[in-house]
């Protein structure tokens, strides 16, 4: 039901989120698509997955705003600007969940980081929030054109 996963938080300090688990656990050959079941694509749509991690934002690991934190893989691929999404802690929301989430590229979602952690204000925060749900009302933009959910960081196309 729940599941731990290690992701990279502030000042590049690994962290393990919680969350409900939306997919089978993973096998040799087992796309995304393959592992999302009726749940877990239902689950993700509306961002239900996402509310245990409150536990972490309580524990103080993450903020309610802030870049969502990515996965260790990630970190050897970013550029020095991409980087900067560290020097805030990570967010259950943020300025990539609110301008497309999933159906941006990666090079988009870094940009809305970025941008995020040099223009970080509480009225830009309430901004993010009061957006945020709308969106996940909408269940807009939870997964990428072609994808189940998203493609990792690096692929081609992603």
């Amino acid at each position: 039901m729940f599941f731990l996963q290690e992701r990279i938080g502030y000042a590049e300090k690994p962290f393990f989120i919680i969350k409900f688990r939306s997919m089978r656990i993973p096998e040799s050959s087992n796309s995304d698509a393959q592992r999302l079941s009726s749940y877990g694509k239902f689950i993700r749509k509306h961002s239900l997955d996402e509310i245990v991690t409150i536990i972490n934002v309580i524990k103080g690991d993450m903020s309610l705003v802030g870049p969502r934190p990515l996965l260790p893989e990630y970190l050897p691929l970013y550029t020095k600007r991409q980087k900067i999404r560290h020097s805030v802690k990570p967010g259950l929301t943020g300025m990539t969940q609110v301008m497309g989430r999933n159906s941006l590229k990666w090079t988009r979602k870094f940009a809305y980081d970025v941008w995020y952690t040099h223009n970080a204000s509480f009225l830009l925060d309430m901004y993010i929030i009061a957006k945020t749900v709308s969106v996940v009302v909408l269940a807009s933009g939870t997964s990428h054109k072609g994808h189940a959910t998203m493609p990792k960081f690096g692929e081609k196309n992603s």
